[in-house]
């Protein structure tokens, strides 16, 4: 048992956590709920892109020698709401859809107490906090759950869905034929089949340097050979996110924490899928596939593969797909659902009236984006 009974917490600048990579990781490795997004290679890679204003509040034992067990990213939104009404916002941004703070697990009940009882007594920190993209069924949201129950403070969920999640359990050799069925299974054949008589075809996973730099620079090309490279959101069209990427993935790579799986006609790659791993859990990151070869599914292609090496690796339970809720092609592949939710609630129960008031204005707020969401897509559709 770590001795946090009068724990260390500190804020620090995201941008200044490199310096402290050892303990982070470390962490990282022994949490509750693993969530590579906030491990010290690729947080510390999209602070240069996404990490203006964003800390950490870092929890650290009185133990000899001391250890980190929490590490909670945030951003202060002075005015969320168009009001005098602060809120520290969980760091979240369009590359990382998870927002599971890392909380050692032999301590997470005194972590997360001691994180809410800093921002609580500290007029630094806003009272309300709102955690974006929690696994609502993981182990860290249920102890939240249970701490912020003791101390008496209430919950609101927003944006609550569910996205794919590949999760076996003792079933692997036959879930893909159980999870497409044999009819759709014959005719993803059929088409690899029919893809093969062209050009040797040939399936590589790449997670060892320089073989995933290679593969990189092929997924980039593919992506911005895509709509997305069309529309402008392509990696490879702001050279800050595709120097992002690259780091990110080389990062965790020299860790054995990425791999890439390409689908290769000759030497041309027509799919790719970058796959991003933390102990037990993998995510299915960034896919991008050549639309020259749609009539012969690529994208299904390379993710079929792609969940046959998942599914020979004993070491990874779990899957996240990093997919939005009802997605078309992969929720057919990968049968289970990780349900997640945008969490906002009080440090303390003073916080009460502030935490109605902001519980309506975030439900307004949402309401609003929604509405000029749609406005769009039907302006787009005339």
């Amino acid at each position: 048992m770590h001795g946090i009974v009068h724990p260390q917490v500190e804020w620090r600048p995201l941008a200044s956590l490199s310096s402290m990579a050892a303990e982070w990781g470390s962490l990282a490795r022994r949490a509750l709920e693993p969530n590579v997004f906030y491990e010290p290679a690729f947080a510390v890679a999209a602070a240069t892109v996404f990490g203006g204003g964003v800390g950490a509040l870092l929890i650290w034992s009185q133990s000899d020698p001391r250890q980190l067990v929490g590490f909670f990213p945030a951003r202060i939104e002075r005015f969320r709401y168009g009001l005098p009404l602060p809120v520290l916002v969980g760091w979240t941004h369009p590359f990382a859809p998870l927002g599971t703070p890392l909380v050692d697990a032999v301590c997470a009940e005194e972590t997360i107490s001691a994180w809410l009882d800093h921002i609580a007594t500290n007029p630094e920190f806003p009272k309300l906090i709102l955690l974006p993209y929690l696994a609502m069924e993981g182990a860290t949201a249920i102890v939240l759950a249970r701490v912020l129950a003791r101390r008496g403070g209430g919950l609101a969920l927003f944006a609550a869905h569910a996205r794919a999640l590949l999760a076996p359990g003792g079933e692997r050799t036959s879930y893909l034929e159980r999870a497409i069925g044999p009819k759709k299974r014959k005719e993803l054949r059929r088409q690899r089949k029919r893809l093969a008589e062209t050009r040797h075809l040939v399936s590589v996973a790449d997670a060892e340097l320089p073989g995933i730099a290679a593969a990189l620079d092929d997924f980039l090309a593919l992506e911005a050979g895509s709509w997305k490279g069309r529309a402008g959101t392509a990696a490879r069209c702001r050279e800050e996110l595709a120097g992002f990427l690259a780091q990110a993935v080389t990062g965790l790579a020299q860790q054995g924490s990425a791999s890439i799986v390409r689908l290769c006609l000759g030497r041309r790659a027509i799919a790719a899928l970058l796959i991003l791993r933390s102990g037990r859990t993998a995510w299915s990151w960034k896919i991008a596939h050549d639309e020259t070869f749609a009539q012969y599914s690529p994208g299904v292609q390379v993710l079929l593969d792609a969940t046959d090496r998942l599914l020979a690796d004993e070491g990874i339970h779990r899957v996240d797909s990093c997919a939005t809720a009802n997605h078309p092609m992969v929720d057919h592949i990968w049968r289970e659902r990780l349900s997640l939710a945008d969490c906002l609630f009080a440090a303390a129960p003073a916080g009460a009236k502030a935490f109605a008031l902001a519980r309506g204005s975030e439900s307004a707020r949402r309401a609003l984006i929604n509405g000029a969401k749609n406005l769009r897509g039907r302006a787009r559709q005339r």
